[in-house]
């Protein structure tokens, strides 16, 4: 039985919490992702301008340029969720990676901060890291509903309290 591995390159978010950006009063642009903060939550923006502000209250608003949390724990190499896929057979490959793709473009056009950081072939395995935990663990559950003619297992590990990142590990046994 081979020990749980994690990945060094991406370390766990500091802090889940994104206090930062909270009640804060204004306008916040992206500018690497062109998402937009206001009314206490991160929205795309259609055409990259603040049209959602009626003329008259324009000028009440301090509009600042900051990354967005997604962008920020890219940027930093942290990740919230970890999703290893071992012991697939080499025919769903594409399959498998067309399925995350896919899979985690959805939940990115429902919620601009979920993304897929990176997917990784690491001694034959997949090795794949988001911005939101719970998007690792839908996309597991997805990938067993998907193959499920093969037996596959889940392991869901979650880490202690501050952290709050999702470690999944998809064994697909023969």
């Amino acid at each position: 039985m081979t020990r749980w591995q994690y990945n060094t390159e991406f370390p766990v978010q500091a802090t889940r919490k994104d206090k930062s950006f909270s009640g804060k009063k204004g306008v916040i642009f992206c500018p690497n992702c062109h998402s937009v903060y206001y009314r206490k939550a991160w929205h795309h923006s259609q055409n990259k301008v603040p049209s959602f502000l009626p003329n008259r209250q324009a000028d009440k608003f301090q509009v600042l340029r900051k990354l967005c949390s997604a962008c920020l724990m890219i940027k930093n190499k942290e990740f919230a969720g970890q999703l290893t896929i071992v012991n697939f057979p080499l025919a769903l490959k594409t399959d498998l990676i067309k399925l995350i793709d896919n899979f985690c473009q959805r939940a990115y056009r429902n919620n601009t901060l979920h993304r897929l950081i990176d997917i990784k072939n690491i001694n034959n395995d997949l090795v794949v890291a988001t911005t939101e935990n719970q998007l690792a663990v839908k996309l597991a559950k997805k990938i067993k509903e998907v193959f499920n003619k093969n037996k596959i297992q889940l392991k869901i590990s979650y880490s202690p309290e501050p952290n709050n990142a999702v470690y999944v590990k998809v064994n697909f046994t023969e």
